[in-house]
């Protein structure tokens, strides 16, 4: 993180309960008082950081990722992305948001059929309304970063499960987002591509990207620098590891397409 740049995450109390009185859910709390109130969690990610954050089901980990990513509000707290308080924000300006400051990457990819790789790069370029030559140059770039400039013309049914993740991958980093937010990225992938898709997201964090990758899985966690784990709604570890050897030489190279 650069001196006096504040976190790219940064949050603070926050919580999420649904339901009231004795129906009620704290789907992300933090330690709880004495009385049974939640203080909720928080959690700082800065720039560059690569994040795991880890947790079984119903431990929170899908919560903490929708607010993240600003698909959802706290019930209670602070969130503070790229030094905006998101809170702060109406429905129009969390979409500019999320289209701007958060690059996704789903499990099911999420491409649209019948559409090429190079369409679908330009689509959040599209929506922020960048003219034609610029969506065009920006998506090659992407779309090279990732390895795959060569099957630019190609369409989701002709590219394997990892080249059409990557593929997400490029759309999510073609507005220059502050974050990269993954959940599950390789859920659907054999062992081969998940190899592929996470020698990608090595490649981007080196060069500088924020990374928060949402797992379950033990070996995808391995990648990052920093691992948090969450057990029902509450932050019970917190740590820094060594993580696994960068990505293949072939791959890395791509990194320097694009800043």
């Amino acid at each position: 993180m650069r001196a006096g740049k504040p976190p790219v995450i940064q949050i603070r109390r926050v919580t999420k309960s649904y339901g009231h009185g004795d129906a009620v859910v704290h789907a992300l709390r933090g330690p709880m008082t004495g009385g049974g109130e939640p203080l909720g969690v928080d959690l700082d990610i800065a720039e560059g950081d690569y994040v795991a954050v880890m947790g079984s089901s119903g431990s929170g980990k899908s919560t903490l990722m929708n607010i993240l990513g600003c698909l959802d509000v706290p019930s209670t707290g602070r969130y503070l992305l790229d030094g905006t308080d998101v809170g702060h924000l109406d429905e129009g300006q969390l979409a500019l948001v999320r289209n701007r400051k958060i690059g996704f990457v789903f499990q099911s990819f999420n491409l649209v059929p019948r559409t090429t790789a190079l369409a679908q790069v330009e689509l959040p370029l599209a929506y922020a309304g960048v003219r034609a030559a610029e969506r065009r140059r920006r998506a090659l770039a992407a779309l090279g970063l990732v390895g795959l400039a060569d099957r630019a013309g190609h369409k989701p049914n002709q590219l394997s499960g990892g080249q059409q993740q990557r593929v997400a991958v490029a759309r999510a980093l073609v507005t220059a987002p502050a974050m990269l937010l993954a959940d599950e990225p390789t859920g659907n992938l054999d062992s081969r591509s998940t190899e592929e898709v996470l020698a990608v997201i090595d490649a981007l964090n080196a060069r500088g990207r924020t990374v928060v990758v949402i797992t379950h899985e033990d070996e995808v966690a391995l990648h990052a620098k920093r691992v948090v784990r969450l057990v029902d709604g509450a932050v019970v570890s917190d740590v820094r590891q060594a993580p696994v050897d960068g990505p293949p030489p072939a791959l890395a190279a791509t990194a320097g397409v694009v800043a």
